[in-house]
């Protein structure tokens, strides 16, 4: 007695088969097809590059803006400087040059005087000078006037000579013509002979 079940019947085997390779190409197909619904990572990332973007430009808007700002105030700056430099040069004499009205006023004065005696000419002239040498040390403007014996100082004097004399080596031996100082600054050195080496 012979048992048909124990073995499966070629007929039954190969449509088994045919069913699995059939059914096996499917799943790649599915599989790309889900694939190709997903989005691209370069696609999601667009929204926030343009995000990035407008946001760059933005805030080189503000940095262009502030630029031109820091820029128009730095111009201004400047035109005012210059204003004042300006300013500063036209009239840099005019209280130097209100100090000396009064020694102007007292040389009118005097010239005035017809019938004038020679001691009041000598008076008038030397108050002339005390005023003159007034207005001058108000604007910083000393006398160098060295006296015999100072060491010789080629910063504020000029030699005109050397003389033979009895003191020390360089040293001044007379005064030609004074000199004088504006604000610590020679704007003239004084004239001197100065004693020769022995």
């Amino acid at each position: 007695m012979t048992d048909t079940n124990s073995t499966p019947a070629p007929e039954a085997a190969s449509d088994s088969a045919a069913a699995a390779a059939a059914a096996t190409p499917a799943a790649p197909e599915s599989a790309g097809a889900g694939t190709a619904q997903d989005p691209s990572p370069a696609a999601g990332t667009a929204p926030d590059l343009q995000a990035e973007l407008a946001d760059l430009k933005l805030r080189h808007a503000e940095v262009a803006e502030q630029y031109l700002r820091a820029k128009a105030e730095a111009e201004n700056a400047r035109r005012r400087a210059d204003d004042e430099i300006a300013k500063a040069r036209k009239f840099a004499l005019e209280g130097f040059a209100e100090s000396l009205l009064p020694v102007l006023d007292s040389l009118e004065a005097g010239l005035a005087v017809q019938e004038a005696t020679l001691e009041q000419i000598r008076e008038g002239s030397e108050a002339t000078l005390r005023q003159l040498r007034s207005a001058l040390e108000r604007n910083k403007v000393v006398a160098i006037n060295p006296a015999a014996g100072e060491r010789f100082d080629p910063h504020q004097h000029q030699a005109i000579s050397m003389v033979p004399a009895e003191q020390d080596p360089n040293t001044v031996v007379a005064v030609l013509q004074k000199g004088y100082l504006i604000a610590e600054r020679v704007l003239r050195p004084a004239l001197v002979t100065v004693a020769a080496p022995k």
